[in-house]
């Protein structure tokens, strides 16, 4: 259970944004706009993140965690403030996740899972009937970081939701790994907001992971943050597969 979420996860810790550089041999299509959209980049933010982990019908091994995450200079750190539940799926799993982010990030290798044309191949997939359009990702490379499904743009070409089946399987116990990753503007910048992630694992069952974040800055600017997330403290701890519990 802990390889096949610590992997999965590792889809959030990408860049959040579409790259601003223009698609070749394109006309104007939703694969034009896509790529020839001019974001502002992603430099640093401060989220509330809260995490949800169970399998199957059983409650044994259903736990939650929330912390404090932050992108500063390059580099990912996070103070985790509250968990409660399964101890095992705390500590082997939700815990796990943010240190495996930290790790993919603080390497320099997030890049690896970007939504770019290094890493997909693109091509229309039509429209919805609320007029969303549809772009088909096809990973250039079997990866557990990259998704083989489809993104979701609204009319104006704005980068919605991600959503499809890991392109290779993180390991013999899971059979499909799905994950949808959802997005929206924040101080000006697109950023990931929720995600939802569920793999069918041997002898198991189904298991599912719940991601959400409430931001408080982002590159830098301030954010309203609802009264449930917690007060921030003036700095946050940068933590590695930390023991300890929450405040």
């Amino acid at each position: 259970m802990r390889l096949v979420w610590v992997i999965a996860f590792t889809l959030l810790a990408g860049s959040a944004v579409v790259p601003g550089h223009a698609a070749a041999d394109f006309s104007s299509n939703p694969i034009s706009r896509f790529f020839s959209r001019s974001e502002q980049p992603l430099r640093s933010y401060r989220a509330y993140r809260r995490m949800h982990a169970s399998t199957g019908n059983s409650a044994k091994y259903e736990a939650w965690l929330e912390a404090w995450t932050e992108l500063r200079d390059g580099k990912f750190s996070y103070e985790i403030v509250a968990e409660r539940g399964s101890d095992t799926t705390r500590s082997r799993v939700l815990r796990a996740v943010l240190s495996r982010e930290q790790e993919l990030i603080n390497s320099g290798n997030a890049a690896k899972g970007d939504l770019t044309q290094a890493n997909y191949e693109f091509a229309e997939g039509g429209r919805g009937a609320d007029g969303a359009a549809f772009v088909q990702i096809k990973p250039r490379r079997s990866d557990v970081l990259l998704v083989d499904g489809r993104a979701v743009l609204n009319e104006r070409g704005e980068l919605m939701r991600v959503e499809g089946k890991l392109a290779k399987n993180p390991s013999f116990w899971t059979s499909l790994v799905n994950i949808v990753r959802r997005y929206a503007r924040v101080g000006g910048v697109r950023v990931p907001v929720a995600t939802e992630t569920t793999a069918k694992m041997k002898f198991i069952g189904t298991a599912q992971m719940d991601v959400t974040y409430e931001y408080q800055t982002v590159n830098g600017r301030p954010i309203a943050v609802s009264a449930l997330a917690p007060s921030a403290p003036g700095r946050s701890a940068a933590q590695s597969g930390s023991s300890g519990g929450g405040r």
